[in-house]
């Protein structure tokens, strides 16, 4: 069997990231069947399953990746950067990452398969708070803050899959900065 190069294989699972996003949008986590996956990515289960060992760490590398990225958004662009991007985000893909946080509370596994995540990514998480730092007060710890940040940025994603009309973001950014902006 041919070897591929880490370049092509890491390409390879982008690829099947980004077509299982579209299929879990379109279809939810349980109604995304590994059949639904292949005709998504066209590629055969396993092919698919050479990249993840199953469809919920696929699942479990999507939600993580998306995460991730509004997090950078965040850091590099700030705050209303990220509301916007909420804002025109797929609201399936947006619904599904809802999704994500109820299995979490109700599924050990997944739940697990999650915090290994986490924990995994702790050490990355910890190297960027201190680039929020220059962007809020310094009167009060960076967990509070970027708890803060998550809570609003959740709310304004719920909002957002639930259809609300959203609140204009120059006021919404205002009042955010001027509650943990620098002093």
């Amino acid at each position: 069997m041919p070897k591929i190069s880490e370049e092509r294989r890491e390409a390879r699972r982008t690829e099947i990231l980004e077509a299982a996003q579209r299929c879990f949008a379109e279809h939810g986590y349980e109604g995304a069947t590994v059949v639904r996956l292949e005709e998504a990515t066209g590629l055969s289960r396993g092919a698919i399953f050479n990249y993840f060992p199953n469809k919920q760490a696929l699942f479990v590398a999507l939600t993580a990746a998306s995460s991730d990225r509004f997090v950078e958004i965040w850091l590099e662009h700030g705050f209303r950067a990220l509301l916007e991007e909420i804002a025109h985000a797929d609201p399936d893909w947006i619904a599904v990452q809802i999704e994500a946080a109820r299995r979490i509370r109700t599924d050990p596994v997944f739940r697990e398969q999650v915090e290994l995540l986490v924990e995994r990514n702790r050490k990355l998480r910890e190297e960027r708070y201190p680039r929020l730092r220059p962007q809020v007060r310094d009167d009060l710890p960076l967990e509070t803050i970027a708890a803060f940040f998550s809570f609003l940025a959740n709310g304004f994603a719920f909002e957002r899959i639930a259809g609300a009309t959203l609140p204009d973001l120059d006021q919404l950014v205002e009042l955010i900065e001027t509650g943990v902006g620098p002093r």
